[in-house]
């Protein structure tokens, strides 16, 4: 198995798959981290992916691994949506990018997939792409502009003055409305969708995720089974093991036999 450090267009990637298909045309995942996290922390889940044949991109975010720069959390927090906005772009760089490579054709099938602030960007993805064949997110929410509300709300009860005017609060719940797939739930057009949270979350709302799922039930009725639900009582804001091998084989099952 190859584990390549890369640039591309400036975005450092880990480019993870098995050196015998190296330079075939295969299943790709683009796989986004968490807040403060990095693409290294995600490698166990591009380790099972590619073991099954399955080519992974690991991106680091703006502002976190290689591209970190002097902020404390606070100030970072302050940019979690330009972060998130700024992932979902960058998202259409890579898969350009798979093209140009010639890592991929049009009849190649690519995946998305994500842990907390990953797993907002992959549902917002899903909102601005077609080309994602299927999808896994851990612990995201799709509720964009409710999230942000209720992250401003909390900070502010918290005693926190927030450096954002009312204007440039409106201009960010309005960028944000274009990728809230809570709102758009038809983009989803039944691609295979798995989800997993636990409902002691305190960080990404367990409600709202559940509250989607049930919601999108009705998109899926063609096809109930392209829609799967993972939630695990005890857990809280960390994948178990379980969850993280599902999604794995969730994308596995979708992308390999191109469902």
């Amino acid at each position: 198995m190859i584990i390549r450090s890369e640039h591309w267009q400036n975005i450092p990637v880990l480019h993870i798959v098995e050196e015998s298909t190296e330079q075939e045309q295969l299943p790709v995942v683009l796989f986004f981290h968490g807040f403060t996290s990095a693409k290294e922390h995600n490698l166990h889940y591009a380790y099972n992916l590619a073991k099954k044949g399955i080519r992974v991109i690991l991106p680091d975010c703006m502002l976190h691994g290689e591209r970190a720069e002097d902020l404390d959390e606070f100030h970072l927090a302050l940019k979690f949506w330009e972060i998130v906005l700024s992932n979902i772009k960058e998202a259409g760089i890579l898969h350009e990018e798979l093209k140009a490579k010639n890592l991929i054709d049009d009849n190649s099938r690519v995946g998305m997939g994500g842990t907390s602030m990953g797993g907002l960007t992959t549902f917002g993805c899903l909102a601005s792409y077609g080309w994602i064949d299927a999808a896994s997110v851990m612990m995201g929410s799709p509720a964009f502009v409710k999230l942000a509300k209720g992250q401003i709300s909390y900070a502010e009860r918290g005693g926190r003055k927030l450096p954002v005017t009312l204007e440039e609060r409106e201009q960010l719940f309005g960028a944000l409305d274009q990728v809230d797939l809570s709102k758009n739930p038809g983009r989803l057009n039944e691609r295979p969708l798995f989800m997993w949270h636990g409902e002691q979350d305190t960080v990404v709302p367990f409600e709202f995720t559940k509250e989607f799922y049930l919601a999108i039930q009705k998109e899926y009725e063609g096809h109930p089974e392209r829609l799967k639900w993972m939630n695990e009582e005890e857990a809280g804001h960390a994948v178990s093991r379980p969850g993280m091998l599902a999604s794995v084989d969730w994308l596995a099952q979708h992308l390999l036999a191109g469902e």
